[in-house]
């Protein structure tokens, strides 16, 4: 039996090995994504962007998950894992597992999807492969474009091993000296700033490190070029700030941001035909784990496999999609809109534009609006929330922003943003030293015509980026409601303040409250099971691993309750587990849009228990989300609204929707077709259909 393990006290009646590793589970989450590249039912230009998707999520996986690991490791930081398993075997495995899909991606691109393309009359080609004119008009485009921008570099006494920045494509090639039969490593770096796939002819492309190849001669002139191969340097990225010590954020942040550039190389990819030698000599100048070196087919690096995924083939991609804008009426005021109910926003099947953004564009032309508040987590460089926000304060009204420039990824371009809004006359907040500010709210007080304020808010799900709404399925609440609008007023005031606010009505605050709050709604429902009255739980998230979670769910299954969670990508709950889980179902639900919506749902409506107990917010369940994140989740009250957000985990869970489903060994397995071999309901395609169908119901 175990004692009080990671769950907290009173854990004796649950076994060891109840949790699965979370980068395992992360890994599966990725071969997901890459079976949707496998599946030649999905349109062929959509096959590419899930290919480039894979590359693009393993990338970060080993920025973010293997470089942290291996850094806590050698620094000899605690790296113990809630499964038991020894740190160096869980990075044994999660390096073997690694390699096998980074081949079996490699293999989907080499025998699948290039093909395809081929067939469709678009050819991605290697240098060999191109006729005697197309060779020469890419021979005049290299000197012209290509060879200025080059830096070729001779590794011999006098010049040191260069540094090779994370995940720049570079070219090894070994050099011979004709006079004096000297050996040399060269290395030329493949320019990050020109396209990837050159134009040969319409639709018929070749590979921008095959054309530089092709050239070295030129770049090693008098030298005889013996042998050359693309590989690729991947190196961590995560941020670390010693934020108890650190006064000025935004400096630290920048510096990090310089320093980062230069972390150990964490993985090593090379093209297969590479020889022995050559990889022998990369792997002891970059100091890589041997485990973590692989050997691949090329093209290296198929992230860039975006840019044939944009080409405009709409045949080759899914059906074109315009989202709905019956959301809100669009012949009366959103405020006299939002007076009168409360209204529920599921993007990206409703507009974005005609809701979120509308609120806070409207706010900031309107003459009664007084204050707008606003957290920004991530957005785009070409932002009309951020260009309203800038009009509003240049108006003259009371203008808060709350800045996560510690969002990863996008530290840069939320620093710029930060300044361009302070520069404007906007109270710039950097959120709390220690925590990152991750929930999505927007507060807008106006004065009415009898001379009241009234506050008007936005919580979501999402970040407020034009770009991903399209891409993103998030839920938003648009509401007046006084109480929500008191809850908000005071969390802004947290924020910019630093008060102690925990009085919340209608909210859910992180890393206060989040957590005991959902517990005490688990175990609510257990206790009603073991009573023998309705209970059920429901939740949507992207992702599980908190053990305390974790542990209260199955105990709540242990209890009788039926307990549904739908979760996009980590899951450290083992489901079905006879005694401890049997109650449990996981499913997973990858398509067209990123599953991107947190829902919490508690009760059966029956016996007095209404499925009221409805939670939509911004946390995930996991310990970044709970403990070092000011996350929130808002209670919903409008019963059809609650009917709708339960229904619609009710339907992703329907053996008749096509899902992947996990099982007890922490492997998922897809269901897309019924017995008679038809494909099962595409709940995206779905709620596309019902939004086309649907009018505005005011």
């Amino acid at each position: 039996m175990l004692a009080d393990g990671p769950g907290g006290a009173g854990n004796d009646e649950l076994p060891p090995g109840r949790y699965l590793d979370r980068d395992e589970s992360w890994l599966r989450f990725n071969q997901r994504v890459l079976e949707l590249a496998e599946d030649e039912t999905i349109p062929l230009l959509e096959r590419v962007r899930f290919l480039a998707i894979f590359a693009s999520n393993l990338d970060e996986f080993f920025m973010v998950r293997v470089a942290g690991r291996v850094r806590r490791m050698a620094a000899g930081l605690p790296v113990d894992s809630a499964t038991g398993i020894p740190p160096e075997q869980l990075l044994e495995n999660t390096l073997k597992m690694a390699g096998e899909l980074a081949s079996r991606h490699a293999a989907c691109f080499g025998d699948s999807v290039l093909p395809a393309l081929d067939a469709e009359g678009i050819e991605i080609l290697r240098w060999k492969q191109l006729a005697a004119a197309e060779q020469k008009k890419l021979q005049e485009l290299f000197r012209e474009r290509i060879y200025p921008v080059l830096t070729p570099l001779i590794v011999d006494p006098a010049h040191p091993f260069p540094y090779i920045s994370s995940l720049s494509l570079s070219l090894a090639a070994t050099i011979v000296n004709p006079r004096t039969g000297t050996r040399m490593f060269a290395r030329v770096k493949v320019p990050p700033l020109l396209p990837r796939f050159l134009t040969v002819a319409s639709y018929r492309f070749v590979l921008l490190e095959d054309v530089i190849a092709a050239h070295l001669p030129e770049l090693f002139k008098g030298l005889d070029v013996i042998e050359h191969h693309a590989f690729r340097v991947t190196r961590g990225r995560d941020l670390e700030i010693d934020e108890d010590m650190t006064e000025d954020l935004l400096k630290s942040l920048e510096r990090e941001l310089t320093r980062r550039r230069f972390e150990p190389a964490v993985r090593l990819e090379a093209e297969q035909p590479m020889s022995g030698d050559m990889l022998d000599d990369l792997v002891t100048e970059l100091g890589v784990d041997t485990r973590a070196v692989y050997r691949l087919p090329g093209p290296l690096d198929l992230s860039g496999l975006t840019a044939i995924a944009d080409l405009d083939l709409p045949k080759l991609k899914y059906p074109a999609f315009v989202p709905s804008e019956t959301a809100l009426p669009r012949d009366s005021s959103i405020f006299s809109a939002l007076a009168k109910r409360d209204v529920l926003v599921h993007l990206p099947y409703d507009s974005f534009a005609a809701s979120v953004q509308r609120l806070v564009v409207s706010a900031a032309h309107d003459p009664r609006v007084l204050a707008i508040k606003q957290t920004l987590y991530r957005t785009s460089g070409d932002s009309e929330i951020v260009d309203a926000l800038i009009g509003a304060a240049e108006g003259g009204k009371q203008v808060v922003v709350v800045v996560e420039i510690k969002a990863r990824f996008d530290e840069r371009a939320n620093i710029a943003w930060a300044r361009t809004l302070e520069e404007a006359g906007c109270h710039v907040v950097y959120g709390f030293v220690g925590l990152k500010t991750h929930c999505k709210m927007v507060l807008v007080v106006r004065e009415e015509p009898d001379g009241s304020l009234r506050r008007f808010c936005h919580i979501g799900t999402g970040n407020y980026h034009p770009a991903t709404a399209r891409l993103y399925e998030d839920f938003g609440l648009l509401t007046a409601d006084r109480t929500v609008g008191q809850d908000i007023t005071d969390l802004f005031n947290h924020l910019t303040a630093y008060g102690q606010e925990s009085g919340y009505r209608r909210l859910l605050v992180a890393p206060e409250d989040l957590r005991p709050g959902l517990l005490e709604r688990i175990d609510e429902q257990a206790e009603r099971a073991r009573r023998g009255q309705p209970a059920r739980i429901r939740m949507k998230c992207n992702a599980i691993i908190d053990e305390a979670i974790i542990d209260s769910l199955y105990r709540a299954s242990q209890a009788g309750v039926p307990i549904d969670l739908w979760i996009r990508g980590i899951c450290g709950l083992r489901p079905g587990m006879p005694g401890m889980s049997e109650t449990i179902r996981v499913r997973s639900i990858l398509g067209r849009f990123l599953e991107h919506s947190r829902v919490y749902a508690f009760g059966t409506g029956e016996d007095g228990a209404a499925v009221g107990n409805v939670w939509l917010g911004s946390a995930d369940l996991m310990h970044r989300n709970l403990d070092r994140r000011v996350e929130m989740l808002v209670r919903v009250t409008d019963p059809a609204q609650r009917a709708d957000l339960s229904s619609l985990i009710d339907l992703a869970m329907d053996d008749g929707t096509a899902s992947w489903w996990l099982g007890s060994d922490g492997a998922w397995t897809r269901h897309y077709l019924d017995s008679s071999g038809a494909p099962l309901r595409d709940i995206q395609q779905y709620l596309i259909q019902l939004r086309q169908g649907r009018t505005a119901g005011y």
